[in-house]
């Protein structure tokens, strides 16, 4: 009774405040998402102590199992993404509820877009087959396009189609990859597609279908070359909506193509792909990073480095494909702390950005002069979530690349350490960058708008999250490694 309420509290409540707050205007819907947040935050650590405590389980609606029912696949992995956007998704609605004017009549739409928007994440974390995954990322892109355009001019605007065609051509691509699958197998269950490929003759149809998905995924997830569409949507939208994209949205796409290359990778995949898809994340490491350090605008400064820390995340593929048990844990263990890391870094990182940029009344990195002297609070907090981005000590950063550079060693892939150091090095550039402009001299008063005390304590405690990650690494890793059937690690 208790699970059933605690499902029902993440995958329906989300949807009912969404409704709730769409007959609201901005302050009231301030206050119900409020208090929303709250419950969801409540649910999400419920079920992750109960998943903690008694092992992963699959869960089906309405008490109809599969296949006629929808089944949800609860295990650790997925409640602790759960309990994480339950964190990152409150700390961003927190932060918009005084970052946002009331007075701007748009904004009585970002409660309703940011409620669905949770809802889509939860759908996606719990999903067990190939449509449902495929509604909950519908439902998260759509919110996403909308809350890009929220409030914004005529550049937001086409930043948001921009968006929304990309996320569009990568749902057809996975779309009809999901068709094939079902054609062939007469399922789409996860763990049922798994179970029939060893037995499958014929894989030209299931490699089509993988290939079709894998790249609708990689186009919603940017991965470079498809990461033109990021940038401008991540950018030009209020800090708090950018802080939700770089921190969560497009990691789902990346979960549900994690887990299809985890479960069906071993059969349709080959040393080739599993290199080609490292490769354009190593890629990705380098542009990104690159690009960053060129970039005027603050804003597009994080941006860009949203693209190049998703590179890291798609060494996943070469790092499990072809290696050792004990490599692909590793893998595993580190592509985890480094979503989770890079989800806490980014959003304390845009949330910092925005507050500086409402402090000075500039975009530009140029117009942060004078900061570090009047305004240090918001310039520490985008410096604890460089370390982190960095990979320095002690942060969730270092624990997951040095786990990944473990798992580079023993599968005998050194090159991706070049990867992994250059990546580090070009992050430290673009940080520092950062805090040279903000030590320049500034003649006169402080002339600085000063934030409310709230907004500057939400990006700080998010950064010192993802600061201290390692130390308590190990009791998440093994409720991330809780299985469905036993409870046990896999």
């Amino acid at each position: 009774m208790i699970t059933a309420w605690l499902m029902a509290g993440l995958l329906f409540t989300p949807l009912a405040w969404a409704v709730l707050c769409l007959l609201l205007d901005f302050s009231r819907g301030r206050l119900v998402s409020c208090l929303g947040i709250t419950v969801q935050v409540l649910v999400s650590l419920g079920l992750w102590v109960a998943v903690a405590r008694e092992g992963g389980f699959l869960y089906g609606l309405g008490g109809w199992e599969a296949p006629l029912g929808i089944e949800l696949r609860v295990d650790g992995l997925a409640v602790t993404f759960i309990l994480l956007t339950a964190i990152v998704a409150g700390a961003c609605g927190l932060h918009a509820s005084v970052y946002l004017a009331p007075d701007n009549a748009w904004y009585r739409y970002f409660w309703p877009l940011f409620w669905f928007l949770w809802a889509g994440l939860n759908g996606v974390w719990l999903g067990g087959d190939l449509f449902n995954l495929y509604v909950g990322l519908e439902l998260l892109s759509l919110s996403a396009v909308g809350l890009v355009a929220l409030g914004g001019g005529i550049n937001a605007l086409r930043a948001s189609l921009r968006y929304l065609l990309a996320a569009l051509l990568g749902s057809m691509a996975y779309l009809l990859g999901v068709a094939l699958m079902y054609g062939q197998f007469g399922t789409l269950s996860i763990a049922g597609i798994a179970s029939l490929l060893p037995e499958t003759q014929a894989l030209v149809g299931p490699g089509m279908a993988m290939a079709l998905m894998l790249s609708g995924l990689a186009l919603k997830t940017a991965l470079f070359p498809l990461h033109g569409w990021l940038p401008p949507a991540h950018g030009i939208a209020k800090s708090p909506v950018s802080a939700l994209l770089s921190a969560l949205v497009v990691k789902a796409s990346f979960y549900i193509a994690a887990r299809l290359w985890l479960e069906f990778g071993h059969e349709l995949g080959s040393t080739a792909v599993a290199q080609l898809i490292g490769g354009l994340g190593g890629a990705a490491v380098i542009w990104g990073s690159w690009l960053a350090c060129r970039q005027s605008q603050l804003k597009q400064v994080v941006a860009y480095s949203s693209v190049a820390q998703i590179g890291y995340l798609f060494l996943l593929f070469p790092l499990t494909f072809a290696v050792s048990d004990t490599a692909s844990l590793q893998a595993q263990q580190g592509m985890t702390l480094q979503v989770v890391s890079h989800a806490l870094a980014k959003a304390a990182m845009f949330l910092a950005a925005g507050n500086l940029i409402l402090a000075t009344g500039s975009h530009q990195v140029a117009g942060l002069a004078g900061v570090s002297h009047f305004l240090p609070f918001s310039l520490f907090s985008f410096g604890l979530a460089g370390v982190s981005l960095m990979g320095m000590p002690p942060s969730g950063g270092f624990a997951a690349k040095w786990m990944l550079l473990q798992a580079s060693l023993a599968s005998g892939q050194w090159w991706w350490i070049v990867v992994l150091v250059a990546g580090s090095l070009l992050s430290a550039a673009y940080v520092f960058r950062i805090y040279q402009a903000s030590f320049v001299a500034k003649t006169g008063v402080d002339d600085f708008y000063h934030p409310p005390g709230s907004l500057e304590v939400i990006p700080l405690l998010l950064a010192l999250m993802s600061l201290g990650l390692a130390l308590v690494a190990e009791p998440l890793l093994s409720v991330m490694a809780l299985s469905l059937e036993t409870g046990g690690a896999p």
